[in-house]
């Protein structure tokens, strides 16, 4: 079976049950609390909530309202970007869904995915998993319930498994919003048709409550089910990327799977290229920036051109690859077709000035190898001497999109180059030591972005670029400037930070004059010129507390917590210029920030001030 008999097939049997089709939204959502679009249940936000009403805007040819409504909705996430390479993970899909909006709920959504997976495509189930509970919200019973009258209704003998909020329970979409339990069906230990029971809404504190009028949200992965149906363990074999790794092996001379490095490449590159084809594509114009989705854009292209160097691509090769893509999809998307001379311009256009960002990056790696790394083999563990200053592999990896295995390579090699000699033995262990701090920052960068599928960072950071970082840092300072300003009565209330702004809430009772707001500016501006650095330590809450470490000590902090001091790490709160419990990220240094401006001053809410601030 290909795609398109699969999206046809789909849709028709969904609009057969009673709903209504409606297009693919765009990839650039208007919803501020997303970069891009990750769930086909995202344009139909407020349907959920109650502010549409989905009976007046969905009728059907007869003239009654739709019970539900289907889509194929083009998604972007980038939850799990470092595991692009495997035979399933992708950072662009389609995803096949029907919704309701207190049209049918748990019972019928079961029967419907059961009905079309198992009737209508002819796959087996391996199993199926619903939501177990936990402190905060009761397991669902219901979906167990139902799946249990499916099995001895069909004379099946799949599993029914029952697991936590990490892998049974999705949302919200951004800061707040409707959520609730999931079912989850999986084929070939797959997971393929996830089904969510909107049946709660959360707030911005994280408080749940029930929606009066309780929805459904499906999604199958549309790459994932066709490979099941064609009996492949892998996705890139099927007709939606097919064509792509053969443009692949026709520029690099290359096949792929002739290596599991080559294999890993090819798929990086046929993904990343694809899913910057769908964004380009888009009506809404995005293009490769230091910013927001333009950041994920530039970071998806420097990644495949990356893996086109390794696999020995000498001229430009991104625009070839986009146009087998838009083959693929332009009769689905016409947009992509419209829009052909803009995405290969603006591919080519990157990869040529990444070209010389890349060059400079090994040549920026083989001075690194011979400068510093020797001082390892003097260093004892437990010293203040930061490993990734002596060696920054991580900095290589998240700034030139270097794998950890071609940096080892090139360490090698380079070591072996130098005019004195390095034993092996030598080698070995600084390698070693490099290696497991780099495995280090690459979790906490990885916890991270998995947390930004949803929309936006824990502690209001909407993604992990590197100038959404700066504010961050930023943040910190102006906290602490508003505190000389106005006494320590002030407090942190809330932000929001993204890669274009730095919004802050902060409690003062009446509104900034003037000289007050450029006090706080050149306050943060004097800092940030003094070059101060920023130290990230480990400590008890109670070691934390004792440095006069800010924090909401009423929280449920864990036995160690991340402290980040602005200023002289080694003393108290009264040397450093800001000490605060903070999860991170941040720069090393205040003078990386460049200028810092506010740009607005108002009302939050009663006794709460709110400051937007920029950095030039």
């Amino acid at each position: 079976m290909t795609s398109g008999e699969i999206r046809k097939l789909y849709l028709e049997f969904f609009e057969k049950k009673g709903h209504k089709t409606v297009l693919s939204s765009s990839l650039i959502p208007d919803d501020e609390s997303v970069l891009l679009t990750t769930a086909g249940m995202q344009q139909f936000k407020k349907y959920y909530t109650g502010e549409l009403d989905a009976k007046k805007d969905f009728i059907l040819g007869n003239g009654e309202p739709a019970i539900g409504v289907a889509s194929i909705q083009k998604c972007f996430r980038t939850s799990d970007i470092d595991e692009v390479g495997d035979d399933t993970h992708l950072t662009s899909f389609e995803m096949l869904g029907n919704f309701s909006f207190g049209g049918y709920f748990k019972k019928e959504a079961i029967e419907y995915a059961y009905e079309f997976i198992v009737k209508n495509l002819g796959l087996k189930i391996d199993y199926v998993s619903v939501f177990g509970g936990d402190q905060e919200t009761a397991a669902d019973f219901e979906s167990e319930r139902f799946w249990e009258e499916t099995k001895k209704k069909h004379g099946e003998n799949f599993e029914i498994k029952k697991f936590g909020k990490k892998d049974n329970f999705w949302g919200p979409t951004g800061d707040e919003g409707p959520c609730g339990p999931t079912t989850e069906i999986y084929i070939n230990d797959v997971e393929v048709w996830n089904i969510v029971f909107n049946e709660y809404y959360r707030n911005k504190d994280g408080k749940f409550t029930k929606l009066e009028t309780p929805g459904v949200d499906t999604g199958m992965g549309l790459e994932r089910v066709l490979a099941a149906l064609n009996g492949f363990d892998d996705n890139y074999k099927t007709d939606l990327f097919s064509p792509i790794i053969r443009k692949i092996e026709e520029l690099s001379g290359k096949k792929y799977g002739e290596s599991s490095e080559t294999t890993r490449a090819m798929r990086i590159i046929a993904d990343h290229i694809k899913a910057a084809t769908f964004i380009l594509g888009d009506e809404k114009g995005l293009t490769p920036s230091n910013v927001g989705a333009g950041y994920v854009l530039r970071r998806l292209i420097r990644r495949a051109v990356r893996n086109g160097f390794s696999l020995g691509a000498k001229e430009t090769f991104t625009s070839k690859i986009a146009e087998e893509a838009v083959k693929i999809y332009q009769e689905v998307y016409p947009e992509m077709g419209r829009n052909k001379d803009f995405i290969t311009s603006q591919l080519i256009k990157e990869e040529e000035k990444f070209g010389k960002t890349l060059d400079k990056g090994l040549k920026k790696l083989k001075a690194a190898v011979k400068k510093h790394p020797w001082e390892f083999q003097f260093i004892n563990e437990g010293t203040n001497i930061s490993v990734s200053e002596i060696f920054p592999a991580f900095y290589f990896y998240q700034t030139f999109g270097f794998p950890i295995e071609m940096i080892k390579e090139e360490f090698i090699i380079y070591a072996n180059k130098l005019s004195f000699s390095v034993p092996d033995s030598v080698v070995s262990e600084v390698w070693g030591k490099i290696e497991k701090y780099f495995y280090e920052e690459f979790k906490e960068h990885q916890e991270l972005s998995r947390t930004a599928s949803t929309g936006m960072f824990k502690g209001g950071l909407a993604d992990a670029s590197e100038q959404t970082i700066k504010y961050h840092t930023a943040a910190h300072l102006m906290l602490a400037a508003l505190r000389q300003v106005f006494g320590e009565n002030v407090l942190q209330k809330g932000s929001n930070i993204t890669s274009e702004r730095l919004r802050f809430d902060f409690s003062h009772p009446e509104k900034m004059t003037p000289e007050q707001i450029k006090q706080v500016e050149d306050l943060v501006n004097e800092k940030i010129k003094q070059g101060l650095p920023v130290i990230c330590e480990e400590l008890s809450l109670e070691e934390a507390k004792e440095k006069g470490a800010m924090g909401v000590f009423d929280s449920k902090y864990g036995e160690r917590v991340k402290v980040y001091t602005i200023g002289n790490p080694s003393t108290g709160s009264e040397s450093a210029f800001s000490r605060e419990i903070c999860g991170g990220p941040h720069v090393s240094r205040t003078s990386e920030l460049g200028k810092f401006k506010i740009i607005k001053e108002e009302s939050a809410s009663a006794g709460v001030r709110r400051i937007k601030a920029i950095l030039e």
